[in-house]
């Protein structure tokens, strides 16, 4: 929960006829909209809960909770960690004779 409750914009009833004031303060108050979805705040508390979390980092953005075998990582940018990785190969042949 954030520390800080702030409210949500009002978005009052649009006039019958155009008005610039009305215009006005549509954009002032989508314009606060964008700014508090786009800056949640801090977060605080003493329990959490996550479940269904993805158990690998493809495709989240960074600073998104991911496990791997029971552990919690952070995806950074800088930093990848795949669902599994596995390879095979082979050099040359080997003869194996019995005598």
């Amino acid at each position: 929960m954030s520390r800080f409750k702030i409210p949500a914009p009002y978005f009052s009833v649009p006039p019958q006829e155009y008005e610039p004031s009305y215009f006005s303060d549509l954009v002032r108050n989508f314009a606060g909209f964008v700014h508090i979805v786009s800056n949640p705040g801090e977060e605080r508390g003493t329990r959490m809960t996550l479940t269904n979390l993805p158990e690998n980092d493809s495709g989240l953005e960074a600073g998104a909770l991911f496990q791997q075998s029971g552990v919690v990582y952070i995806t950074r940018l800088d930093i990848s960690r795949p669902a599994g990785a596995a390879g095979t190969g082979s050099v040359g042949s080997v003869t194996v004779t019995t005598t």
